[in-house]
This record gives C-alpha cells, structure tokens and sequence, in this order.
C-alpha cells in the first residue's frame, strides 16, 4: 500500500459523506418536504451532486488512480479495483449532465406524484421526456466509455458487470416457465376450501407498532434507523442511519406489513455491512440483484413461509385485539392468506409467483424507451398490453398502470430486471442456507432470526463489494445464479404445499 492508495482512501471517506448528506435529503424529499420546496431541493441537490462529482473527476483523482498501490490485502486490491469502476462512470459524464439529471428527476418525482394520483400521463409526458432524454445521454456516455451498449451502461451502474446476455436466457425461460406455472398454481388454489377473509378496519397506529415491533424482531437496530412513511416503500438514508418507508390502509393491514419485512430486509444488509470498510466503496452493497435477494429472503422466502406464520399468529391477534380462537386468525388460514396468488395490476403487491412477470414487462418496455423503439407517448398502451400478455388483466388507468411505480420518473432505467435475478437468487440463497442448517425454520417458528441473519452476514453481508454478485451467490450456494431454485421452491410451496414452505 501506497500513499497514493492512502490518499485515496482519504478522498473517498469525503465522498462517503457527501452521500450520505444526499441520502438524507433525498429521504427527506420523499417522506417530509413540503411539495411548494421542490424546486429548490432540486437545486441543492444538483449543487452537492455537481460537488461530489467535481472531486471524483478532478484531475488529480485520475492520477492517484494510476498511481495507486493496494498491496498485497485483499480488501484494500478490491476497494482500489471499486474505486476505479466508479472513477470511469464518473468521468464519462460531464459536470452539467449531472447536474441537470439531478434538476430533472428530482422535478420529475414530484410531478409523478400527482400525476400518478390523477392518473395523468399527458400531464406527465413532459417529466418524463426530459428525464428520458437525460438518462439516454447518460447511457450513451458511459457505453462510450465502457465499451457498453447504452442500456448494458445503465444496468452495470446498478448490478455490476451484469449484462442483458446474462439477463436473456434466464428470463427467457421464466417468460416460457410462468404462464403454465401460474395456471397451475391458481388450479391447485381452486381446488382448496376458499380462505376466510380478516375483518377490518385495522387501525394505522397498530400497524405502525406491528411493523416496528417485526423489524426489532428481524434484528434492525432502531438507534440507527427510523420507519416512516412515503408514496412509494423504500429503504433509504445514510452510513448508520438507515431509514425505511411503507404506506397504510386500514382495511387491510398486510400490504404494509409486507412491505415493512421488505424493506427491513435491504435495511439488514446496509445495516450488516462490514464496519471497517463503510465509507469506502468496498463497504458498500454488491449491487442492486443481491440488495433485492435480501429484502426479499426476508418479505417472500421467510415470512410467508409456514414456520413464520405459526410464530407471527399470535401477535396479529394480539395487536388487533382479536380473539385467539377466531378461525380467520388461525396459523392455517393465515398462511393461506400470505401465500394466496392471484395475478394483480400493482408490482409492489404481487404474489412470488406472478411478481416476475411485471418485471419482465418493465425490462422490454424500458430497453425499447432506452433504444429508441418505443415512443412515449405509445408507454401506456404498450404497457396495457404487456400486463394483458403475461397476466391477463385489463389496466382500467395509468395509475395502476405505467404510472405506478417511481423508477422512471426517476430516472432508474437498468434497475427493474434486478427485482426478478434478486427474486431467484433469494430462493437460491434460502435452499442453501436450510440444507446447511436444519435448524433455521424451526428457529423462525420461535421468532428467533438470528441464526438465519447470522448465515446471511457471514455469506452475504460482510462481503460487501469485496466480491461480485455471480462470485458471492456462487460461493455461498455452489452454483451460479439461475431459475431453478425459483420455480423449484414456487412448485414445492403452492403446489406441493410442504408444510414447511
């Protein structure tokens, strides 16, 4: 190790900062601000992006870069190796398109969330045109510079190294797997005596306490993050203060719950992640496919599992006050209740076994948009037609259409495929980690987490970006990711129905 490389370090731990300052205000914007503030959040925001891009693009950055020397620690060669990456996404993109990225989405946002409530996407077609336009640039840069397509650029920027010739073939087969596999699904569903359905209203005080109370239980250290709420679920905030999101609705107290285990999940990764090395870019997450593993081994894999709903049963009773002989409220309907499938129009509440197939809508949508193919002006309609391919459902309106969800008004285009590889590597990380300890599942059926968080920290957690997505799934699994896990375990829960799935 160099002074080079300790300078870089040195560098580095600022910009560590400076994102951390981001992500609070950018939680802030989303759960707090007041709308009439937006225009001027958009210019702070835009200012300290513009700054931290300044300072990873300076002149000197790239010859420390040249310089460096991480010696012979492992760690220390790939955060140096993590540096680099950034540092070439950094200096493919100009100060000013940065800074215009930040004006525009952060504008967008807040339009989309009107718009997404009057379900008004010509009023919206504007936000989105710009951020579109922006986000090609973006992507044409970086491609440039990475010797990538414009949309394989955006997709490294959230799942390094990840490229849609990975991404084909494994969709590919879920795109020809899922129709049959839901038409079976809903068969053996039909078969079963109906579910009895909970009786509200559920009050949103006692939701909130249910939520926190499951976060404590996960694990979460709630000296160091907070539950809120916003329009759409997410788990934001800075290096040790980790903050999550849900939204509630007193007629049903699920959606809200699940949410908050989904978001929990992401929130024990960042919450896991090796102290030592958090404000380097070694510390920080592996990308967004191992990100949405974790929350979803926790919303999907875990508590829906049955072992899950003979320990939570209790508590739901106890929370809402509910007798404990009311058949509704009984471990077995409950479990019905949390694994009932049925094709639906919203992503975020999808069943495990539909959930794919909006995914799988949103990738061809949003490389069409990125390509080229695909005018906006045509997104809803395309949109329509792609929920009706795959599930089956008419979209009465934008809002439960191409409006409903934030990631394009954010300009997040490459991130939704990594919802669907996070889904099947969840799968594959909890098949991994049952057939390595028996006792998890009846460890959850006490409440006890602990040792299944103590097999995600040591396989998953406190790798960090000291090895990639395909190297940590494969170490910890001892195969490489794929869709086998995935429909192994959708068939073995919902048609199979083993009892402890």
């Amino acid at each position: 190790m160099n002074k080079a490389y300790q300078s870089l370090e040195r560098h580095f731990a600022r910009l560590s900062s400076l994102s951390d300052a981001l992500g609070i205000l950018c939680w802030d914007k989303e759960v707090m601000m007041p709308h009439g503030t937006a225009d001027r959040r958009a210019d702070n925001l835009a200012i300290l992006e513009g700054l931290r891009h300044e300072i990873l693009t300076a002149p000197e950055m790239a010859d420390l870069l040249a310089e460096a020397d991480a010696g012979e620690d492992p760690w220390r060669r790939a955060n140096l190796a993590e540096m680099r990456r950034v540092h070439t996404h950094a200096t493919a993109l100009p100060g000013d398109l940065v800074e215009a990225c930040t004006q525009a989405t952060t504008r967008s946002e807040m339009a989309w969330r009107e718009a997404r409530q009057n379900s008004d996407f010509a009023g919206f077609l504007p936000h989105l045109t710009e951020v579109l336009n922006l986000t090609r640039q973006v992507g044409e840069a970086k491609g440039a510079a990475l010797g990538l397509s414009p949309y394989d650029a955006l997709l490294d920027s959230f799942d390094p190294g990840t490229r849609q010739t990975d991404i084909d073939p494994i969709f590919a087969r879920l795109r020809t797997e899922l129709p049959g596999l839901i038409a079976a699904v809903l068969e053996k569903q039909a078969s079963l005596p109906a579910s009895i359905p909970l009786e509200g209203p559920f009050p949103i005080a006692r939701q909130e306490a249910l939520g926190r109370r499951l976060m404590q239980q996960l694990g979460f250290d709630m000296t160091r993050g907070r539950l809120d709420v916003s329009a759409h679920p997410f788990c934001g905030g800075a290096t040790h203060d980790v903050r999550l999101t849900t939204r509630y609705e007193e007629e049903d107290f699920i959606p809200a719950m699940m949410g908050v285990l989904h978001e929990t999940g992401h929130a024990m990764y960042e919450q896991g992640l090796p102290q030592n090395w958090l404000s380097q870019p070694v510390g920080q997450a592996a990308g967004m496919t191992v990100h949405e593993s974790q929350s979803l081994m926790v919303e999907m894999q875990v508590c829906r599992s049955r072992a899950f709903v003979e320990w939570v049963a209790p508590l739901l009773r106890q929370t809402f006050e509910v007798a404990e002989t009311t058949p509704a409220w009984q471990p077995d309907n409950l479990h019905r209740l949390l694994t009932h499938v049925q094709p639906g129009l919203i992503r975020v509440d999808a069943d495990e076994v539909t959930y794919p197939a909006h995914i799988l809508i949103r990738y061809d949508l949003e490389k069409a948009m990125i390509k080229g193919d695909l005018a906006l002006r045509d997104l809803p309609a395309a949109f329509n037609d792609g929920i009706h391919s795959l599930l089956g459902l008419s979209v009465p309106d934008d809002r439960r259409g191409c409006l409903q969800d934030i990631h394009w008004p954010e300009g997040l285009f490459g991130y939704f495929p990594c919802y669907a590889l996070g889904a099947l590597a969840s799968a594959q990380l909890r098949t991994a980690a049952y057939q390595q300890d028996a006792s998890l599942a009846p460890a959850i059926a006490q409440g006890n987490f602990a040792p299944l968080m103590q097999w995600l920290r040591t396989n998953v957690h406190s790798r960090a970006s000291s090895a990639s997505m395909p190297e940590i799934i494969r170490a910890a699994t001892g195969a490489p990711l794929s869709a086998d896990a995935y429909l192994a375990h959708v068939r073995r829960r919902y048609l199979d129905r083993a009892p402890d799935a």
